[in-house]
This record gives structure tokens, sequence and C-alpha cells, in this order.
């Protein structure tokens, strides 16, 4: 599955649009990493935890992205964008989304 930020992808024509694909997940702190990240806040530097959790769940969103993408029959996702909404205190959702597209 080829996926692309831009809306063409350089040497393939793109025969048809078959609408949004998207992927999501929604992900909660856990209260020990808030007490650490806390003390970090005091210090400086990265949050490691903070950092990971974000990745996986980036990862997660595309994934399921691509799950989705698939099962509309595309070969690739062509405009991809993610983005992330604060749900409740405390949980957040990362959302990736893009047009599924078939190649000639």
């Amino acid at each position: 599955m080829t996926l692309t930020t831009t809306s063409t992808i350089p040497g393939r024509e793109i025969a048809a649009s078959l609408g949004i694909a998207r992927g999501n997940t929604i992900r909660a702190r856990h209260v020990g990493r808030d007490i650490l990240a806390g003390l970090r806040t005091l210090v400086g530097g990265e949050i490691g935890d903070y950092t990971k959790l974000m990745a996986e769940s980036r990862e997660q969103a595309l994934a399921r992205m691509i799950e989705h993408a698939e099962a509309m029959g595309a070969d690739a996702v062509v405009g991809v964008r993610v983005t992330t909404a604060m749900v409740m205190q405390g949980a957040s959702e990362l959302l990736a989304y893009g047009t599924a597209v078939r190649l000639r």
C-alpha cells in the first residue's frame, strides 16, 4: 500500500478515487506517567513515555487507515493527514485519513 501526503504519486496515474479511508485510536494517559511527566516539566527535557505513547498511537491509526483502504479495494492513499483531538481530560484521539485510490 502506497501512502503519500501529496495528491498525486509521481510516475503513477490514479484510475479511480474510492473515498475517504480513515483509522483512529483513542488513548488515555497513565496516572503514574503523569506524575513523572509533571516532574519532567520542572527540570525540562523530553517526556519519553508520552513520545512513545503518541508514536504507537500514530502507527495504530495509520495501520487502521490502511486496513480500511484495502477493504475499499485501494492500491494507495493520497493526501494522508494525521490529527489529534482531546476527547476528555487525559484521553486523546489520533485520526489518520486520506483519499483511497486505485492506480492504473
